[in-house]
């Protein structure tokens, strides 16, 4: 055995383990004792009015998260690639903010600027549309964590995406509008996948801020990870495995469809169900060789 195939063998062992030893096993434990009650404990624990609720407030307010992100992250990305102006640079690094502070301090940062004694706040309010402790509130928190998915993912591909066919749908009488939407989108596609499903798993498990702004209301402002936090606290784990295993469980999914989705097009399906179509021994004669032509 050569040495490079020796040290092929540990870099492999060493990437497999580190990924069991932090993920697998973790998640094999928590499904563990999420069944340990049996099948219908578990459905019983979905279907509890108050789990049911905030797990339906947290699929909705994460959707509606994800489509603003993944509006206003494309139009950011585009402007901080494509535009010279000046602050450029700041603004791209403030874009990174809500990676570096705990998702803590952005809930108290949302509570300062949209509480009841603040000046925005107090005005929202007297329009009747309150933002603490209401679903506006849950999903500001969860744009604000997952704003840099988008962006950070789409920068890369509009850096390196050539414009020529942008340069020639424009010579040929195409508005910025269509070019955009018939040339730009279909080319960075791949890139706003990735972001737009890595905003809607994040979301999911937003935690820190929306304690700080949702008041954790049963059946109106209570998310998944704060009904989990509340059940642990009230001595039930059984209830509370079973909701984080179902939101692991979406969270996966979705990001197994990313994996596909992002891949070339003939290899988007497994090979289970990839149909090859059984070869007419006629086309191998009908085929006229190049060498005779």
């Amino acid at each position: 055995m050569t040495a490079h195939l020796l040290l092929s063998l540990a870099l492999r062992s060493a990437a497999v383990g580190y990924v069991l030893v932090l993920i697998f096993l973790p998640l094999a434990a928590l499904a563990h004792q999420s069944f340990a009650a049996g099948w219908d404990r578990f459905i019983q624990d979905l279907s509890a009015p108050q789990a049911a609720a905030a797990l339906w407030l947290t699929v909705e307010t994460a959707a509606i998260a994800t489509a603003i992100n993944a509006l206003f992250g494309t139009l950011s990305a585009l402007v901080l690639v494509r535009y010279e102006f000046p602050g450029r640079w700041l603004l791209n690094a403030l874009v990174d903010l809500p990676f570096a502070i705990p998702t803590l301090v952005a809930g108290l940062m949302i509570a300062a600027i949209y509480g009841p004694t603040s000046l925005l706040g107090t005005w929202l309010q007297q329009g009747g549309m309150a933002v603490l402790y209401n679903q506006p509130g849950i999903i500001l928190a969860m744009v604000f964590v997952t704003m840099p998915f988008t962006i950070r993912s789409l920068q890369p591909v509009l850096m390196g995406l050539e414009r020529d066919q942008e340069e020639a749908a424009f010579t040929l009488g195409a508005s910025p509008w269509i070019t955009f939407w018939k040339v730009t989108v279909p080319s960075i596609l791949p890139g706003l996948l990735t972001g737009v499903f890595l905003t809607f798993v994040r979301a999911l498990g937003e935690f820190g801020s929306i304690v700080i702004v949702a008041g954790n209301i049963p059946m109106k402002t209570q998310v998944a990870s704060v009904y989990v936090y509340g059940e642990i606290e009230s001595y039930n784990p059984q209830a509370a495995t079973s909701v984080s295993v179902l939101i692991l469980l979406i969270s996966f999914l979705v990001l197994l469809l990313l994996e596909r989705l992002t891949r070339r097009p003939g290899e988007r399906l497994p090979r289970l169900f990839q149909w090859t179509r059984q070869k007419d021994p006629r086309d191998s004669e009908s085929v006229v060789p190049t060498a005779a032509i």
